[in-house]
């Protein structure tokens, strides 16, 4: 699909090519007839170029917007003020338009890999050796798996569909299944995923089995929550988390890149950190569902992506998620202002605060370039890009931003960037070893999950965390650094669902309590700064979210309940049908 995922034998067309007829709705089957004829599955290139397209233009309508509205914005790790207000004030509606695209997107997955399984069974030639189409089919059963991840934690009971011909031919045979079934059904699929795959990837940018046992590390743990009883997370799956968590960490070969800061580096894609990403391409024309629009949406400004783009000058941190960066403490008595420096190297690479220099990043007015790019002092009345802000300033998004295409040899565009999403790291696994290990208890001392606490924290240039001073682990400690380190990738949201399948109570209390309106940040002198104070301002149309248990779950769009009437009956457990 890109370079860097080196697919042979022009399988950038057959993927698009395949991909024309995609779905608008779940229950539009896709189409099974473009490349399913025998002289099509002969050799091992043909059949992994038709799982490709399983990287890329599928995940796009989820990628586009809802990896940031839904799960960054909800989660409470960023928020607007204007756009997207109903995922800030848990307010999402059936006809909330990124809640339609990213229920349509994960059905999109999951109806093109049901096809994949098919077709390769079906139709491979004598001369596909078995280990490819083992792989091949292993791909397939690690996205539908996933795809149904992130619907069963965004809309609780949903319909588990794996023959798109039978099922799909008649609506009113789709109900939802519950909860735990659906869980049930990912776990086996992901654990399918882990036979088929093999331990090193067909080429750059594939999964193998190694990224399948990372996931199956964090379906074990959110599994954990959903069977628990009485608040007691399930023993038998946090002991399976901790066990996959710690195999990924041990014998994947997979280590963490030396700083935060070249997570996000372009060109980063497919590093040694990463154990899945989605592939993204910058192409000249067409390119519109198979290149990462994400950073047209987040840039603040045209004048840093040099395209034409970035409408992102209102979306920034919350308050609550500067508060958890070490080196900022609340000041004062009302709660109202924070002060600091920045000691975690994670807040530079993730958000923007006045005075943040940024050598890969050119900035562009009036012609004149600013190299690196300086975010300027909104607070103290400068201009941004011709906007005075006028008492307040938001600390924008700076993760996945990689400057103009002068700063990347020219290879990006409007709404065409070629730089990849992550979707699992090496580093969940450390926290979520450690987060298994804590399981049931307040509190752990256990050396591996501090271990592994410190080799997180040790490369965002913070101290090593000290038991004797600060004592022992808790879960508000692990919690706090997994929300940290993937602030901006899609985590936080679904961290927060993790919390909520144990301990639901507690989930409230942090959303309820996350200051989602505007603040402003002072520098203590500009350039250079060494220290910010961020007062909360009564400039806000949106402060407080308002989340319980009648809006926490996204509602299923009202377009696809119309449609599939018995979407609004009582689920059915899978495995008693």
């Amino acid at each position: 699909m890109k370079k860097t995922i080196n697919i042979k034998n022009g399988s950038v067309i057959i993927a698009i090519a395949l991909l024309s007829g995609c779905s608008d709705s779940f229950l539009d089957r896709p189409p099974l007839d473009t490349i399913v004829d025998a002289n099509f599955y002969q050799t091992d290139d043909q059949v992994m170029s038709a799982t490709a397209l399983l990287y890329n233009n599928v995940w796009f309508d989820y990628n586009d917007k809802a990896t940031f509205t839904l799960a960054d914005f909800r989660g409470g790790s960023g928020m607007a003020q204007w756009a997207w207000a109903d995922n800030i004030k848990f307010a999402t509606t059936p006809q909330s338009a990124e809640n339609l695209q990213a229920w349509r997107a994960f059905f999109n997955v999951i109806g093109q890999a049901n096809t994949a399984i098919v077709n390769i069974n079906r139709y491979s030639g004598p001369d596909v050796s078995d280990a490819i189409k083992q792989n091949a089919i292993g791909e397939a059963h690690f996205m539908r798996s996933l795809a149904y991840r992130y619907l069963v934690m965004n809309y609780g009971p949903v319909p588990i569909i794996t023959d798109n011909q039978t099922l799909l031919s008649d609506p009113l045979s789709v109900w939802t299944n519950t909860v735990q079934s659906v869980w049930k059904f990912i776990t086996n699929e992901m654990r399918e995923a882990v036979e088929k795959l093999s331990e090193m990837p067909y080429a750059p940018g594939r999964v193998t089995k190694w990224s399948a046992e990372g996931m199956l590390a964090r379906f074990y743990l959110s599994r954990a929550g959903v069977e628990s009883e009485g608040g007691r997370r399930n023993q038998q799956f946090l002991d399976s988390a901790k066990y996959y968590a710690d195999r990924v960490i041990k014998l994947s070969g997979k280590t963490l890149l030396p700083t935060y800061r070249e997570l996000f580096l372009y060109p980063y894609d497919n590093n040694n950190e990463s154990l899945f990403e989605l592939q993204w391409v910058y192409m000249p024309t067409n390119y519109y569902g198979y290149a990462n629009s994400t950073i047209s949406q987040i840039a603040t400004s045209p004048t840093i992506t040099g395209n034409g783009d970035g409408w992102g000058g209102d979306f920034s941190a919350t308050f609550w998620m500067l508060s958890l960066y070490e080196g900022f403490e609340i000041y004062g008595t009302t709660g109202d202002t924070l002060r600091g420096r920045t000691l975690d190297q994670r807040l530079h690479e993730t958000f923007m605060l006045p005075g943040f220099s940024y050598p890969e990043i050119t900035r562009t007015i009036d012609g004149v370039d600013q190299n690196p790019f300086v975010y300027p002092n909104n607070a103290m009345g400068s201009v941004l890009d011709g906007y005075v802000d006028n008492g307040t300033s938001p600390a924008n998004i700076k993760k996945y931003l990689i400057g103009q295409p002068k700063d990347i040899g020219g290879g990006s565009g409007f709404q065409n960037y070629p730089n990849n999403t992550y979707m699992l790291r090496l580093a969940e696994m450390y926290l979520t070893y450690a987060d298994a290990a804590l399981g049931n208890q307040e509190s752990t001392d256990d050396p591996i999950a501090l271990q592994y606490i410190n080799t997180i924290r040790t490369r965002a240039r913070l101290p090593v965390y000290d038991v004797s001073r600060q004592g022992p682990l808790t879960f508000d400690k692990i919690f706090k650094e997994r929300i940290c380190e993937f602030a901006m990738e899609a985590m936080s949201w679904y961290d927060l669902i993790n919390l909520h399948y144990w301990n639901p109570q507690k989930a409230f209390d942090i959303i309820n309590s996350q200051y989602r309106g505007l603040f402003v940040v002072h520098p203590d002198k500009f350039p250079d700064p060494t220290e910010w104070t961020i007062f909360k301002t009564e400039w806000s149309t949106i402060k407080y979210p308002t989340a319980n248990e009648g809006n926490f779950l996204l509602p299923i769009p009202a377009s696809e309940a119309t449609a599939a009437p018995n979407l609004a009956e009582p689920p059915v457990d899978y495995y008693a049908q």
